[in-house]
C-alpha cells in the first residue's frame, strides 16, 4: 500500500492535519492510522464532554515548553481559525472557554470524521510498530505501508485510557529525535494533608499561587476541591503545569479573595465580642468546616493571626496523581529538532503535531487549539512541497 501522507494517530491533531490536506488537495492519498477504536475519542471528552476546544484569550502566556514562540505563531498567530475545521457555530463563556453552541464534543468529533469517511484510508484498532526512513510503516496487523510524507501525531502519556500510554514515542526516538522528561499536567496535586483531613469533599473559591524557593511561579483563581490525597479543582488544574516538573513547590491558598482583611478582622472582633465560641467565629463567611481548620491552624483567638492564615493558607505539594489523571503530557519531542513548519531536522518529510511535542497549555481549550493549529500547520507544509 503506497500514500501520499500518512499520519499516524488519529486525534485532534491527526484528523486536523487530514482535513486540512484534503481541503488543499482532495486527490491526496492519505491514511490515518489510530490504536483505538474510534477517532478524536480524548476529544469527545473535552471540557467534561462539552468541547472546550479553544479561547478568546490566545496568548503565548498559556504555553509551556521548549519553543514558546513557534507556539505562538502556530497557536496564537492570526494564520489558523479552528471554527474552519468545523460546520457548527460556536459561543464563549465569560471565561473565553469557546465550545460549540450545543456544547457536545462528540459532535466535533462526528463533524471531523465525516470530512475524511470516503476520503481517506483510516484504519482504526491499528498501532505503528515501526517507522524506518524512507517510509515503511509496520503495522501492528502485519501489514506495512509506504508513504511519501509522515505526519506523527500519537500525543503523549496521558490518559491510557485514549490509547496514549506514551509507547509511541519510541516511534521517533529510534530515528535519532529525544525526549525532554514528561510529566503530567492538568492534573490533581498530592499535598500534605495534616491541616486538611476534616475537608474531604468540600469546595472553596480561592486565588491559588504557586510559590518555589519563595518566589511566586504561577496564580490563579477559581474552585480548589478538597481531597483524602491534596487538592483537585479547576483552580488546581491549572496551576498544576507550572509545578508538576518541580520539588519543594508550596501552594498559598487565599480564601475569600474578594475581602479586605481589615474588613474580615472586624467581623471576627465584632463575634467575639458578641460571645461567639472561637471555633464558630468563620461560620457563615466561610463553610463552617474550612472555619475550623483555619482556627485550628491559626491556635489562637487573635483576629489578626486567624486572618492570615485564612488569606495564607499553605499546603507543601508532594506529588501528583500521575499520567493516568492528567488531561496533558508536559515535554515531549524536543523542539530544537523540529523546524519552523514542525518538520524533522533529523528526517527529512517527517512532521510533527500535537502532543507529542514538548508544548503544553493552560486549562481552558488552550492544548487543542495547539493540536488543531499545528495539525494544521505541517499540512500547510507538506501542501507546499507537494
Amino acid at each position: 500500500m503506497n500514500y501520499d501522507v500518512a499520519v499516524v494517530g488519529g486525534g485532534a491533531s491527526g484528523m486536523a492535519c487530514a482535513v486540512r490536506l484534503l481541503q488543499g488537495n482532495k486527490n491526496l492519498k492519505i491514511c490515518l492510522i489510530d490504536a483505538g477504536e474510534r477517532l478524536g475519542k480524548k476529544l469527545a471528552a473535552t471540557g467534561n464532554g462539552q468541547g472546550n476546544i479553544s479561547n478568546l484569550d490566545m496568548d503565548a502566556s498559556h504555553y509551556h515548553g521548549g519553543n514558546i514562540a513557534l507556539a505562538d505563531k502556530i497557536a496564537c498567530g492570526k494564520n489558523y481559525a479552528v471554527t474552519e475545521l468545523f460546520d457548527c457555530l460556536f459561543t464563549a463563556d465569560d471565561r473565553g472557554r469557546i465550545y460549540p453552541a450545543g456544547r457536545q464534543a462528540s459532535s466535533l468529533c462526528d463533524g471531523l470524521i465525516s470530512k475524511l469517511k470516503g476520503k481517506c484510508e483510516i484504519m482504526l484498532a491499528t498501532k505503528v510498530t515501526e517507522i524506518e526512513k524512507g517510509f515503511k510503516l509496520s503495522l501492528s496487523d502485519g501489514k506495512t505501508l509506504s508513504a511519501k510524507f509522515v505526519v506523527f501525531c500519537a500525543g503523549g502519556k496521558a490518559q491510557k485510557q485514549f490509547k496514549t500510554d506514551g509507547s509511541a514515542y519510541s516511534l521517533v526516538t529510534k530515528l535519532g529525535h529525544t525526549l525532554t522528561p514528561l510529566y503530567p499536567s492538568l492534573v490533581q496535586l498530592k499535598t500534605d494533608t495534616k491541616h486538611i483531613k476534616t475537608l474531604k469533599g468540600i469546595r472553596a473559591d480561592c486565588a491559588v499561587t504557586a510559590l518555589w524557593n519563595g518566589a511566586e511561579i504561577g496564580e490563579n483563581r477559581g474552585d480548589v476541591i478538597f481531597t483524602d490525597y491534596g487538592v483537585s479543582g479547576n483552580a488546581i488544574f491549572e496551576i498544576s503545569s507550572y509545578v508538576t516538573d518541580l520539588q519543594g513547590v508550596e501552594l498559598s491558598l487565599e480564601f475569600l479573595p474578594d475581602l479586605d482583611k481589615d474588613v474580615i478582622i472586624n467581623n471576627l472582633a465584632q463575634r467575639k465580642s458578641a460571645g461567639t465560641p472561637l471555633s464558630e467565629l468563620l461560620s457563615g463567611t466561610l463553610h463552617n468546616q474550612i472555619g475550623r481548620a483555619i482556627i485550628a491552624r491559626a491556635q489562637s483567638g487573635d483576629e489578626k493571626k486567624i486572618v492570615s492564615v485564612l488569606k495564607n493558607f499553605k499546603l507543601p505539594v508532594l506529588g501528583t496523581l500521575g499520567f493516568d489523571y492528567a488531561q496533558v503530557t508536559k515535554g515531549g519531542v524536543k523542539m530544537n529538532e523540529i523546524s519552523d513548519e514542525l518538520e524533522s531536522e533529523l528526517v527529512k518529510n517527517l512532521f510533527f503535531a500535537g502532543e507529542v511535542l514538548d508544548v503544553d497549555g493552560d486549562c481552558g481549550g488552550f492544548n487543542l487549539q495547539w493540536a488543531f493549529t499545528s495539525g494544521m500547520a505541517a499540512a500547510d507544509a507538506i501542501l507546499k512541497r507537494l
